[in-house]
């Protein structure tokens, strides 16, 4: 570990951060403001805006440190690959679109229960990007190990969830939370796998089989999930999950073209792993120079 791992953090990352924390202490300061801010189903009609600033609102402080830390962190690795405006694009769609299935979520709840609650409770934070954001480790770099965890990066958003379910049976709020994570996780995955330009290829989205909906499952699951995730992709997407390769030209009567976006999907997890080998080397380089001083200086003081 050295001092650079405290360092690195892109400018827009430092900005959003800025951001997160000057919500927080408003919110600390001004309690009315969260009746504005936060995600409140019964007050998001006229209150639309909620639907964008509730994921940029952390109502504990434990949830601010966490989000701040995630976002330069996971920024660090995901902005230098998409660049700053795909970066900050990817952050608002899936901040929205998150926001808006939570609404939808909630009403569901409140109708099927009649529980006041559903509608009442301030839901915000922002670890629905935060998910998002672990998925985009997953696909830029799937087989990086984790030393700390000792499991490869590629399974972190599958982890994430699983734990934020099990945390779910012990806590009483859990709604508060949860189907934020949800969402984040497969809303980030949609945009990834379709949506996502590539200005290098002029396609969209990452079809290959490592970044398939199943690959978030272990291997002996995958040919049950596999269907079940053609429904929800021709429920979210349309028609597009099935005609997008053939408008793309991944295909041809069948099998795959030479140079597709499989390719390209190889490619960028490369580089993200490339990226990350130079950026943890600079790290050891500019330890050892730092350490190289601080002996230099001993003995001239000595």
């Amino acid at each position: 570990m050295s001092m650079n791992m405290y360092t690195g953090f892109t400018r827009l990352c430092k900005g959003l951060a800025v951001v997160l924390v000057g919500v927080h202490i408003i919110v600390q300061i001004l309690p009315s403001a969260l009746s504005y801010l936060a995600l409140i189903p019964a007050k998001t009609i006229p209150f639309a805006w909620n639907l964008i600033t509730a994921g940029y609102t952390e109502q504990t402080v434990y949830g601010a440190i966490i989000s701040t830390i995630g976002l330069i962190y996971l920024g660090k690795l995901l902005e230098p690959i998409w660049g700053s405006r795909e970066f900050l694009k990817f952050i608002f769609i899936v901040n929205f679109l998150t926001s808006v299935f939570v609404f939808i979520t909630t009403i569901s709840l409140y109708y099927i229960t009649r529980l006041e609650i559903y509608l009442y409770m301030p839901i915000s934070g922002f670890q629905g990007v935060l998910s998002g954001f672990l998925v985009g480790i997953k696909q830029i770099m799937p087989d990086q190990e984790l030393a700390i965890l000792k499991l490869k990066a590629k399974w972190l958003p599958s982890l994430a969830l699983l734990f934020s379910i099990a945390i779910s049976f012990f806590t009483a709020d859990s709604v508060s939370y949860l189907p934020t994570i949800v969402f984040g996780t497969y809303l980030g995955w949609i945009y990834l796998r379709y949506w996502q330009k590539k200005p290098e290829t002029k396609l969209k989205g990452d079809p290959s089989d490592e970044f398939s909906f199943s690959s978030f499952f272990p291997e002996f699951l995958r040919p049950v999930i596999d269907p079940i995730a053609t429904v929800f992709e021709r429920m979210l997407c349309g028609r597009r999950s099935e005609t997008s390769n053939e408008e793309r030209g991944y295909t041809l009567g069948g099998s795959m073209l030479p140079g597709s976006d499989p390719i390209e999907a190889s490619r960028r997890r490369e580089r993200g792993a490339r990226a990350l080998e130079e950026r943890l080397a600079a790290e050891r380089l500019a330890a050892g120079k730092k350490a190289e001083e601080s002996e230099r200086d001993v003995s001239d003081n000595v």
